[in-house]
């Protein structure tokens, strides 16, 4: 481990305790609310399992619902593992934003600097930023099923051609968020798996947070469940860790949230990485498109956030970029989804309002239910103070 994610790490293992008093503290209200919110959401979906972790003015609260896998019927509990899907963005973005800090790469670089074999090719022209903020011209949401090894990805990019000018069009791409933490760990000399569980969750002070799940630990990786109600987890593929990898618990992902928010007390050159990320680059109607991020002028209405979070994103949209880029603000609604094909998750929070939200089910469900019931319990814990 290099000297610098020592520092981190070490600084990590110490939370910034902040003393709260009134309605934040008092689980029971807390609950209630959350109970209101998830319970019908279960009941609608026959979801078996729910995590809910809340972090309001500097406490957090976990919820947890129903159980683990029908099989076994252990309820959920800390130390449940969920698939989060396309949250895992947000840690890739993170990993490029501190490799930005510490000078191993810039968001202006071309991709063609960390990838030789791209000169001349149109993907070696794409810069960094462009492939954080699904910008770089027009990938596929999935990558092709035959490229399943290192060469063949090589090839696929090398033949790649965009559809559009970089930076006039948002297409929502795995492969896109995928080259960028391939090129990210090229530019920091290790493994991308490795990075992140060696180095960065250690040092966000992460302890259950995995991409490849350890056999220790395989009893808390809940099972997921399709739509359809088959069982389903997911099956790694060529850049899947980059892109949809991570599993994590509630616990550590409103952790995570906090370090967003700056409520947990990390080296100063990770916490920038992190508040690197809420820059906004790219207007995209009522949404604006950070790294990876998707942040709301606050406050935000239900019906905005429930469509700039549903299906129709993941269509090609015409976006207009910020000159200069937007520094980042607290008086934003940031936000991600997250989905596979046994799993559904989001995350929110704002940060002038030090709030937050995760809501973790082992069943793929509407994102629209997700923003809805994060939406209920926000507002109303809002209202209640």
């Amino acid at each position: 481990m290099t000297r610098d994610w020592i520092g981190i790490l070490s600084a990590a293992l110490v939370s910034t305790c902040i003393s709260t008093s009134g309605f934040a503290a008092d689980e029971l209200k807390l609950k209630a609310i959350s109970d209101a919110a998830i319970k019908p959401i279960m009941d609608k979906y026959g979801i078996p399992g729910m995590a809910v972790a809340i972090t309001a003015d500097g406490q957090n609260h976990i919820f947890n619902y129903g159980v683990e896998s029908k099989d076994t019927n252990r309820p959920v509990t800390s130390a449940t593992m969920f698939e989060l899907g396309s949250i895992s963005k947000t840690f890739t973005v993170t990993l490029t934003s501190y490799a930005e800090v510490t000078g191993r790469l810039s968001l202006s670089d071309k991709a063609s600097k960390y990838l030789p074999s791209m000169k001349g090719r149109p993907f070696g022209d794409v810069v960094l930023m462009d492939l954080g903020t699904h910008t770089a011209g027009g990938f596929p949401l999935q990558v092709p099923d035959d490229v399943k090894t290192e060469k063949q990805l090589m090839e696929y990019l090398a033949s790649w051609k965009p559809s559009y000018a970089a930076g006039t069009h948002r297409t929502y791409a795995n492969p896109s968020i995928g080259a960028l933490g391939y090129i990210t760990a090229k530019s920091m000399g290790k493994d991308f798996a490795a990075l992140m569980e060696e180095q960065l969750f250690p040092s966000l002070g992460l302890t259950s947070t995995y991409i490849n799940v350890p056999k220790s630990k395989m009893a808390d990786y809940a099972q997921g469940y399709k739509r359809s109600g088959e069982p389903a987890r997911m099956t790694p593929a060529t850049l899947s860790s980059e892109a949809y990898g991570v599993k994590s618990t509630a616990g550590d992902m409103i952790r995570f949230i906090d370090a967003n928010m700056g409520l947990v007390e990390l080296d100063d050159k990770l916490q920038q990485a992190i508040t690197n990320t809420h820059t906004g680059y790219f207007d995209v109607g009522a949404m604006t498109q950070d790294l990876i991020w998707e942040q709301y002028s606050y406050p935000a209405t239900l019906t905005t956030l429930m469509d700039n979070n549903s299906s129709a994103m993941l269509k090609t949209i015409p976006v207009k970029q910020l000159m200069p880029a937007m520094k980042p603000r607290d008086d934003v609604w940031i936000n991600k989804t997250g989905s596979t094909n046994g799993f559904g998750a989001y995350v929110a929070f704002v940060p002038k309002e030090r709030l937050g939200i995760v809501i973790l089910a082992n069943k793929n469900y509407p994102n629209e239910d997700r923003v809805s019931a994060a939406y209920q319990i926000l507002t109303d814990i809002i209202s209640a103070r």
